[in-house]
């Protein structure tokens, strides 16, 4: 094809389309050779240049080693910021500017303090389980089935409180009828009966005052006091 292209074209144009020829070739290697990243390597890619450099950084520099080492630009930052929060870079603010940095110890440090952390937590598990274990004999103990009667005692037990509570529910019944509850009730009443007729001749005494000493209707005397023309003494109880 180049060959062609000499032969039918002026020199200038045909050195002109070689050299778009070769860009071309370039890119679509370039292309070719190029892999989107996942964000677990986006976050390795960063991480291996604080543990390769061990340097301090702030975000703009990190941001543009980062994209030199193949990271988009648009997600340095949040990929940075990601691995700070999840505390495998360590950030800190210096007057008006954030930096960044990471040692290649720091992960292994993370996972042997978590170890640590899941130790304790085996360990206390274990306490709990022996002293559930030593509850558990002591509920045991004593309550062996020997002769194989436990069953059948239970299953008894448990008729008898359907009982006790029939029994229970049958006493109350009762007690309605009884003759103290009666009398009790009976005394009870007539405290009942006397305070309401007290109060209803307190209402009268109102509604006669103010009928006589405030010269109001009765209808009048009955709407203030909230009463009808029907409102009289309780009947007495027998």
């Amino acid at each position: 094809a180049i060959a062609i292209i000499y032969l039918t074209t002026p020199l200038s144009t045909a050195l002109k389309a070689v050299e778009s020829h070769r860009t071309t070739i370039i890119n679509t290697a370039t292309m070719a050779g190029t892999k989107r990243m996942s964000a677990e390597e986006k976050r390795k890619a960063i991480l291996q240049i604080y543990h390769r450099t061990k340097q301090v950084y702030t975000e703009k520099e990190i941001v543009a080693l980062a994209t030199k080492a193949g990271v988009n630009a648009n997600t340095c930052a949040d990929v940075n910021q990601a691995l700070v929060d999840d505390g495998l870079v360590d950030k800190a603010k210096i007057g008006g500017s954030n930096y960044f940095w990471s040692f290649p110890g720091k992960k292994d440090r993370l996972m042997q303090l978590k170890h640590q952390e899941n130790v304790k937590a085996v360990e206390e598990i274990k306490v709990k389980i022996d002293d559930a274990e030593s509850k558990l004999a002591d509920a045991k103990r004593g309550r062996e089935d020997e002769d194989g009667e436990r069953p059948k005692k239970l299953a008894r037990l448990s008729e008898v409180a359907k009982e006790r509570k029939a029994a229970e529910e049958e006493l109350g019944k009762l007690k309605e009828n009884d003759p103290q509850a009666l009398a009790d009730l009976d005394q009870e009443l007539k405290y009942v009966y006397a305070a309401a007729e007290r109060w209803t001749d307190n209402i009268f005494e109102c509604k006669t005052y103010l009928t006589k000493k405030r010269g109001m209707s009765s209808k009048e005397a009955c709407r203030i006091l909230r009463i009808s023309d029907a409102f009289d003494y309780p009947e007495r109880p027998k």
